[in-house]
């Protein structure tokens, strides 16, 4: 019976990508949507056979890039300072992996880190329309519902746990690993939102405000059921922007706190007690982890100011204690101490990443990129603020959507190595692509016609 299934499964895969790359014949643009649902559902890993055996994400980059090249519109192109920071950026992490401390495994993250950046580089060339920014909005959320919501059902069902939740696949890389999904899970909310309110390939009904809620409390049930501390705070961070944008604010300051007096009575209780670990790192040995692998990575810049490639981590050696109580009666608590000696962990901070494998100017270039996003979101967000043209009402709504989903990205990835997450960098390319079509369009907005100025005869 499993097998069964698992080859219904394998069958349905690989005849929607097929479909959805053959639909690129007719309409290119198709070809990008396909890419970004490959990069980010890896149908590869979910099935095993012909998808498994076939380079399917590089397959679609290539179509994607070929009928761009060959079938579309390049008039009026021009790389924005963003993209040219991307570059950049691409350029420099091509130059230390060739230099790398480890080679192999340099060139193995390598093999995928270059493709979201000319990815990213490459995205904003194709969205020209609304209707392509809105496209690849839509495939980008439902891509990450494939793996979100049934994560959500599981976690309703079993309460989930660290380590044991399973989604669609038993892997713990990429998209599917805790930390990461409950962090894109959350930056995802109000993307989903804006499609729902201003989608014009799904119009806004009842039902389409009835699948976004529901996504909505499933990218909410990531942090439960993956029990990831950094899903929490950026549900916090979230809500804290939101509450900006929202008019009735006295309202949803009463709905979060009936809702938070609903939700805490039902959460499990292990998820409360790994959520108390936020406050005393000592008591866990997880977070003391990252703390002591934070600081050896400080002191490596110092000798390394370029960094050591990528997976740099691999050469650390880090020790430090921890500290556990141990409550004898109602007052008294004996603090038991331990010493733990680990080698070869991971950042777990995309900040550290970026020092620890590209260097002071790595970092910089990284935190100029995302930066650029903030700041070009909130320009955008406030131009159309007030009393926009009708055609344009949905501008100010995606910006501000935009902004936060990169806010949360960037406070997320202080607890999670997501610097070269290919999700992220789409977000990255959708935020370049609607400044772009914005400039576009304010460039070739008719000038309002002045009469010429008249000079009076001179008298006499």
């Amino acid at each position: 019976m499993q097998r069964a299934r698992t080859d219904v499964l394998n069958l349905f895969l690989t005849a929607f990508v097929s479909a959805f790359l053959a639909a690129g014949v007719r309409r290119p643009f198709l070809f990008v949507l396909a890419y970004a649902y490959i990069d980010i559902v890896a149908p590869q890993k979910v099935t095993w056979g012909f998808l498994q055996s076939v380079p399917v994400s590089l397959i679609a980059f290539c179509c994607a890039f070929g009928a761009w090249m060959v079938a579309e519109d390049k008039n009026g192109i021009r790389l924005s300072p963003r993209q040219m920071v991307l570059l950049l950026l691409l350029i420099y992490c091509g130059l230390t992996t060739r230099t790398a401390d480890f080679p192999e495994q340099a060139l193995e993250k390598w093999g995928w880190v270059w493709k979201a950046l000319v990815f990213a580089l490459f995205l904003p060339l194709t969205l020209r329309t609304r209707l392509r920014i809105e496209a690849l909005t839509l495939i980008m959320v439902l891509s990450v519902s494939v793996i979100v919501i049934g994560g959500g059902i599981k976690t309703v069902f079993s309460g989930g746990g660290y380590g044991e939740l399973k989604l669609l696949v038993n892997d713990n890389t990429g998209l599917y690993e805790g930390s990461i999904i409950s962090t894109v899970a959350i930056c995802v909310i109000p993307l989903a939102l804006w499609l729902a309110r201003y989608g014009t390939i799904f119009r806004p009904n009842w039902m389409v405000w009835a699948f976004a809620l529901a996504l909505c409390f499933a990218c909410v049930l990531m942090p439960v059921g993956t029990q990831a501390r950094t899903g929490l705070v950026c549900f916090g961070v979230l809500l804290a922007m939101m509450l900006r944008s929202t008019k009735r604010r006295l309202l949803y300051l009463s709905l979060l706190g009936a809702g938070a007096l609903v939700a805490i009575p039902l959460l499990p209780s292990s998820f409360s007690e790994r959520m108390s670990t936020i406050q005393n790192h000592k008591a866990d040995q997880s977070a003391s982890t990252r703390v002591a692998v934070w600081k050896w990575t400080i002191e490596f810049a110092k000798d390394h100011p370029f960094g050591g490639g990528f997976d740099a981590f691999r050469q650390n050696a880090v020790s430090y204690d921890t500290e556990k109580a141990d409550y004898a009666g109602d007052n008294n608590a004996v603090i038991e101490t331990e010493r733990i000696e680990e080698k070869g962990r991971a950042y777990h901070s995309s900040y550290f990443e970026m020092l620890g494998e590209q260097g002071y100017p790595g970092l910089a270039l990284w935190l100029l990129l995302h930066l650029m996003g903030v700041i070009h979101m909130e320009v955008i967000r406030r131009q159309y603020a007030k009393n926009p043209p009708e055609q344009f009402a949905w501008v100010t709504p995606l910006a501000d959507a935009l902004q936060q989903a990169q806010i949360v990205y960037l406070v997320g990835g202080a607890f999670v190595g997501i610097a070269f997450q290919p999700f992220c960098y789409m977000l990255v390319g959708l935020q370049c692509g609607l400044s772009a079509y914005i400039g576009r369009v304010r460039r070739a907005a008719p000038v309002p016609f002045r009469a010429p100025r008249t000079v009076p005869a001179a008298a006499g």
